[in-house]
């Protein structure tokens, strides 16, 4: 696996994809080429391993990303989270389809975040249910790029 440091990202250019991977679904973001701003792009109802990784790779080319963040699912005390393993299983598999670089980001709290944020906004349960994954793939991702600009 091609995993990265922040350092090692920020020696590079190019949109960033941001992943965020959850059981059910995968919310998809993009950076800006500049790195600026992470928009939030779709989700992928889990299938198989093969057919989402296909559309994550799709995304990737279509998109001209140079990199890979994927959120992981920490502890509020720092520690691995009980999913942490099968998220860095499936970035080994992804890997494993292709030489790409990815950099692991804490995402504790990024789904909680964004889903107070579209209930302040009184977005509906269905319209929050539809829209959590990717936004909470653009609050990861724009975690990052603030962090790069820092």
């Amino acid at each position: 696996m091609s995993l990265i440091t922040l350092d090692e990202l920020a020696a590079t250019d190019g949109a960033i994809l941001g992943i965020d991977p959850g059981t059910k679904t995968f919310g998809l973001a993009v950076s800006d080429v500049t790195r600026l701003i992470a928009s939030p792009i779709e989700t992928i109802k889990r299938k198989k391993f093969t057919p989402d990784a296909a559309r994550i790779f799709e995304v990737y080319d279509d998109r001209q990303c140079t990199a890979i963040v994927i959120g992981l699912p920490m502890n509020m005390d720092g520690s691995d989270g009980p999913r942490v393993q099968s998220v860095k299983d499936f970035a080994i598999n992804l890997t494993g389809m292709r030489d790409v670089p990815v950099l692991f980001w804490d995402e504790r709290l990024s789904t909680a975040a964004v889903t107070r944020n579209m209930i302040e906004a009184d977005r509906s349960r269905a319209k929050r249910a539809e829209a959590v994954d990717k936004l909470a793939a653009a609050y990861i991702l724009q975690g990052v790029l603030d962090r790069l600009r820092n």
